[in-house]
């Protein structure tokens, strides 16, 4: 198998599987518990609160462990605005969002909220200055991602929200993270985001587990009433085997960032390298300075359901774009400015820190193969 959907998730590390069976099968306590096996349970929690605290750069006290992305999203979005829109009627996003942001900025539209889209311009580029000039003293919230997690185009995020904190410093911001995440180096201070989504299974942890960063001092709505764990904010008790193994993929990842991203230009390269000797119909829609991690590519007039297909039949992963999308056409491409024919041609491929230049171009070659076929009359028009 060749895995190249590292963007949809990734394969959890030996590390993360260890630290999680060893959390289910000997510290399997409830850490609100006051004996020894829940203390073991709560030791566990409070190391884990703290090395993803460490990943960026934060107090440990503003660490929420949450299920995962959607949730940290969710709850970032509306926790901040739903008690502000009546004062600050204004909401800030950009059309490029994951819709675990789009759809809780929509929420917001039906409680009375005035959402204001920022969209890339001709070139295809979203600018600080078009995040900043959205805002007014009536915002009440800006919700920006750090990375497209369909192109890897990265967002000005931290000079937006510098200049907006300036200006406004009662305005939240909140970054969804979830791409950058143990792939840029990110710290809460230089990012000046007072709320930041980040996920387990996008860095070799186990699905069902994230965390929201709350900026001490920034008050938000509690997300799930019930027994106050989570420092009161996000009720249920916690997921520790997930925790755990998240925990263990941050620390397995925190001392390398830099080389894992210079090996991820590598696989890049390898990639463009090869699509561009193939044939000069292939369209590469990442832009330059994209993150290198998430490539998307377009064999034209040949339907991504076709390629994934062909893919998937020779033990090749990839997808069309985001995960959660599920086969739709993708509005992310057409806020790029990405043609309709383009963008129904388009695969995302995207990189783990295990991924070979020798995969990579098993792939350039496997689609030089489905090409070759198409040629002879499969091609769909």
């Amino acid at each position: 198998m060749i895995y190249l959907d590292n963007a949809a998730t990734t394969k959890p590390c030996d590390e993360a599987v260890k630290a999680a069976v060893a959390a289910l099968a000997d510290d399997f306590g409830n850490p609100s518990s006051r004996h020894f096996v829940g203390t073991q349970a709560e030791r566990i929690l409070a190391d884990a609160r703290t090395t993803i605290a460490k990943a960026l750069a934060a107090d440990e006290k503003c660490i929420f462990f949450t299920s995962g992305a959607t949730e940290s999203n969710n709850w970032a979005i509306r926790g901040a605005a739903e008690n502000r829109i009546k004062r600050k009627p204004k909401v800030v996003t950009t059309t490029v969002e994951h819709p675990s942001v789009k759809e809780a900025v929509k929420a917001l539209e039906r409680l009375g909220a005035q959402i204001v889209w920022v969209s890339p311009d001709e070139n295809g580029e979203i600018t600080a200055e078009s995040i900043i000039s959205a805002v007014d003293d009536k915002t009440c919230l800006v919700s920006c991602m750090l990375v497209n997690n369909e192109t890897g185009y990265v967002l000005p995020v931290a000079e937006g929200f510098a200049a907006i904190k300036r200006k406004y410093p009662d305005c939240i911001t909140h970054c969804d993270a979830v791409q950058g995440f143990m792939k840029l180096p990110i710290k809460v201070n230089a990012l000046c985001a007072d709320l930041i989504s980040v996920s387990g299974h996008k860095v070799y942890a186990p699905k069902g587990v994230g965390a929201l960063y709350i900026k001490k001092g920034v008050n938000i709505t509690t997300f799930m009433q019930g027994g106050g764990q989570e420092g009161g904010k996000r009720s249920g008790t916690e997921n520790i085997p997930a925790i755990a193994g998240f925990a263990a993929a941050v620390k397995k990842l925190g001392g390398n960032i830099n080389q894992r991203y210079e090996n991820a230009c590598t696989l890049r390269d390898t990639l463009y390298n090869s699509i561009n000797s193939i044939a000069d119909d292939i369209v590469i829609n990442s832009k330059a300075g994209a993150l290198p991690y998430i490539c998307s590519i377009a064999m034209v007039g040949y339907k991504s359901e076709t390629l994934l297909n062909f893919m998937s039949e020779r033990g090749i992963c990839v997808s069309s774009g985001s995960a959660c999308s599920k086969g739709k056409k993708s509005s992310v491409l057409k806020a790029f400015g990405i043609p309709d024919n383009v963008a129904d041609s388009t695969l995302r491929v995207s990189f783990s820190c295990d991924t070979t230049p020798q995969e990579v171009e098993q792939f350039a070659a496997a689609l030089e193969q489905a090409r070759a076929l198409a040629s002879t009359g499969n091609k769909r028009k």
